[in-house]
Formats: C-alpha cells, structure tokens, sequence
C-alpha cells in the first residue's frame, strides 16, 4: 500500500509537468509581415485631353506614374474611353469599356521590377458593372503566359472599392490577341487539369491588370465595366 501510494503521490507530481509541457509545442513562428505598396494606377489628364466634354481614348500619359507602364490586349482595347473627372471623389476618372466592340484586357507593369504577390500581397481596385459584364483579375507571368482569373467582380451599381489576394485563384491562359481562354498546353502533364494552368507562379509576376471578356452594348446603361484606381500591394523583384 505504501508502494502504490508513493507512486500515486508521484503521479500527482510529474503529471502537471508533463501535460503542460506536452501542450506547449513548438515556439511560433514570425508574425505576418504586412504588404508594402508596389505601386498604384492614378489616372490624370495629359495636356492632349484638355477638352472636358470629350471622352478619350486612354494613353500612357493618362498614368500619374513614369514608372508604371499600360499595355493594350485585344483590338477592342483601343475602344475604351475615359470617364470621370481628375481628383473627384464622387465621379474619379479611370477608364470604361462600353464602347469596346469585343473582350480586352488592359495591364500595368513597373519598369524596373517583377512582382511577388504571395503572403498578404493585395490588389485594391475602384470597379463598377452593368449587365452581366465581370471584371475580372489578369496577370501576365515573367515567361509570357497571360492568365484570367476565376474571381469575379460583377453587379456593382456605384464605383466600389475591392480589396482581393491572388493566393486562391484558378487560372486560364488567354489568347493575348484575341482574348479568349485556351488550353494550357505543354506546361500540364496532368490530363485532369482541364482547361486551368497549372503551378502558376506568384512570385514573379511581370504584369497585373484586367479583362472584359464580352462586348460593351455602346453608351448607355447596358452592359460595361469601369474602373477608377487601381493599388498594388506586394513585394518587387528586380528584374
């Protein structure tokens, strides 16, 4: 009896130790480092544009940034127009697509860098929506692949601000000239795939943008999209 009441005694001794030595684990790992601003799209009005009452054809120097460069995909691309007033924070310019006769993708790089945008990498966009047109993410990666998203951004009756990450998106390979989805191709060796790409690469992003992928119903409430400012936030990759 003395045997077993030691060892009971025992028990009540050691037993708080190991249980909370047992539920300590591992010591945790850093904390989340918050993404850095990348850089934003701000639209302004060039000298060219000075006519208020005109709707144009947006340029390169329609962007506040010398360092952030705008690229056209699609015909179509040609046919959005601006929209909106400089500096307004009710009507804010940017640029608008129900003119545009076919799909289009407009995109955004820097000069000097790639992009990462795994982690807490973001995009902050101003979108709106009419119809049943989308807007949706597009990236192009560092080995010329152009991707749409399966994230959508659709019946937004006011310009609204949407924050999104990439991390969890599926992705489509476009045709660059005719921006419709393709096959993959050779970069799948799973047949189950399908139609998505497979192991896209976040951490070296060349371009970042968007895509229409169905025709504007010209002016008037139809069906469009349109987008104000655009804000990346992420980690640059010199190139």
């Amino acid at each position: 009896m003395q045997v077993v009441a030691r060892l009971f005694l025992l028990g009540l001794t050691v037993g708080p130790f190991v249980s909370a030595s047992a539920q300590q684990g591992p010591p945790p790992g850093p904390a989340p480092v918050a993404a850095t601003p990348a850089f934003k799209v701000e639209w302004v009005r060039p000298a060219s544009q000075e006519d208020t009452k005109v709707r144009y054809m947006p340029v390169q120097e329609n962007i506040a940034d010398p360092n952030v460069v705008m690229t056209f995909y699609g015909k179509a691309a040609k046919q959005i127009l601006t929209t909106g007033a400089p500096g307004s924070p009710v009507t804010p310019y940017g640029v608008w697509g129900g003119t545009a006769e076919g799909p289009y993708a407009v995109t955004f790089k820097m000069k000097d860098a790639y992009l990462d945008m795994t982690g807490l990498a973001n995009i902050r966009w101003f979108t709106k929506t009419t119809g049943f047109h989308s807007v949706r993410p597009v990236i192009k990666l560092a080995d010329g692949n152009l991707l749409v998203g399966d994230l959508t951004f659709e019946s937004v009756a006011k310009l609204t601000l949407r924050e999104f990450s990439l991390l969890n998106i599926r992705w489509i390979k476009l045709d660059p000239e005719r921006i419709v989805t393709v096959p993959p191709g050779r970069v799948s060796g799973n047949p189950n795939m399908g139609i998505w790409f497979p192991n896209v690469d976040l951490t070296k992003i060349d371009e970042i943008g968007f895509v229409d992928l169905i025709p504007g119903s010209g002016h008037g409430q139809g069906g469009y999209i349109q987008l104000a400012g655009i804000e990346v936030n992420g980690k640059k990759v010199p190139r």
